[in-house]
């Protein structure tokens, strides 16, 4: 069965064509810019242009930067203020013409990873981290999702929450060295380790293709694994849970 994926994230919003069987991409990547704004009216135009493209109609599979409670979003995430209370999956339906399932991006990431990566046939409590824009979590309970784990939104010192500190975005905004990145990121992992003591971290999102580059700073009691999926990982999972939905 082939699904539309589509990944919304800080700087971009991404699509494909998913065989849910599978798990492979039928298409190459499409993205467009994230607008300036990231209001919800903006966004949903952007998602439309995506649909468009591949000419798709169906049921499309949606991963989100925020936490998605029975489709609606609860915080504004790395999002403007007013997508707080907005029925995203409607306002998708409404913009495209599609049925919309909607999930967090990182829990879509993890669906991935889960269902068709490195993460296959693990046992016990799994920590999927995406890095990126922000600092996305997934949680995974012998391959069952718990959704919405935000341990990126975990305060820290002077900042509102860590991943202001310690994403893959603070990294190229402050031209850090994987060394000394790593040291921060890996003062997140510790606390994802002491907060939840997951069996298995898996790491995703843009800098996990870089896991050479920083490994050597990651000293956490817990397994840490780089995903193999790396960037594509939101579509497939986006497009597996809509299949499962």
């Amino acid at each position: 069965m082939e699904i539309l994926g589509i990944d919304i994230g800080g700087s971009g919003i991404k699509g494909a064509l998913v065989n849910i069987e599978t798990g492979e991409m039928l298409t190459e990547r499409y993205r467009i810019p994230t607008p300036k704004s990231k209001k919800p009216a903006d966004i949903a135009d952007v998602v439309s242009q995506i649909v468009t493209h591949f000419n798709y109609t169906g049921p499309v599979g949606c991963g989100f930067p925020s936490i998605i409670r029975h489709g609606i979003c609860k915080s504004q995430g790395n999002l403007h203020k007013s997508w707080v209370g907005v029925k995203v999956d409607d306002l998708f339906t409404e913009a495209t013409g599609q049925p919309f399932h909607v999930i967090n991006d990182a829990d879509a990431a993890g669906c991935a990873c889960m269902n068709y990566g490195i993460g296959k046939g693990e046992k016990g409590l799994v920590i999927m981290i995406t890095i990126g824009t922000g600092l996305g979590s997934g949680a995974f309970f012998n391959g069952e999702l718990i959704p919405n784990f935000e341990l990126g939104q975990i305060p820290y010192k002077k900042y509102d929450k860590i991943e202001s500190w310690a994403a893959g975005s603070v990294k190229e905004k402050k031209n850090m060295s994987y060394k000394k990145w790593g040291k921060r990121f890996n003062k997140f992992l510790n606390y994802v380790d002491l907060i939840v003591a997951p069996d298995l971290i898996i790491l995703g999102g843009g800098a996990s293709k870089d896991w050479d580059e920083f490994k050597d700073q990651i000293e956490v009691d817990t397994r840490v694994i780089p995903a193999l999926l790396e960037n594509t990982a939101g579509i497939i999972g986006a497009a597996s849970a809509c299949g499962k939905h």
